[in-house]
């Protein structure tokens, strides 16, 4: 079994949402009795509706269960080197030399507005295991980029 590397906040987040999945069963279940009590169920949109939803809450929560089983929780002031490994926070200097900062952290926690950016994004494949004043090339939709490593933090 492939543990899920994640930070504490992302394990948090995926078990708040399954706590709310787990807390809708019991409304789409009443739905469903409601849609069921209107008679003919095979042109009945409101009971197929809540069996729908009910499949996607089911599946999500299987999906969520099974992530939550495999939970890696990494905590990156634990953490410490000269490379870059996953939870690290890392200042990249692009090639115009303006400063861009990504933590790399899983992938249900990732977003890059925020910074954060899943090991397994391009970007974060190519600063894994690079150290300190390395150079690092990634393809990109939009062609090749090019950035130098600034700074290594565990924060």
């Amino acid at each position: 079994m492939e543990k899920v590397p994640m930070l504490a906040e992302g394990y948090e987040m995926l078990t708040a949402n399954l706590k709310a999945l787990r807390e809708e069963r019991p409304r789409i279940v009443d739905a469903i009795e409601e849609a069921r009590a209107h008679g003919d169920l095979s042109e009945n949109a409101e009971y197929h509706a809540a069996k729908e939803r009910q499949g996607q809450v089911e599946a999500q929560i299987a999906e969520l269960e099974d992530k939550v089983s495999r939970a890696q929780i990494i905590d990156p002031a634990t953490l410490s080197g000269d490379k870059v490994i996953f939870g690290a926070t890392v200042t990249l200097l692009d090639e115009d030399d303006k400063p861009v900062k990504y933590q790399i952290v899983g992938q249900t926690e990732s977003d890059a507005k925020k910074g954060k950016i899943s090991y397994d994004s391009p970007l974060a494949r190519a600063l894994i295991g690079k150290q300190l004043g390395e150079e690092v090339e990634v393809t990109v939709p939009s062609g090749e980029r090019f950035y130098l490593i600034e700074k290594i933090e565990f924060i």
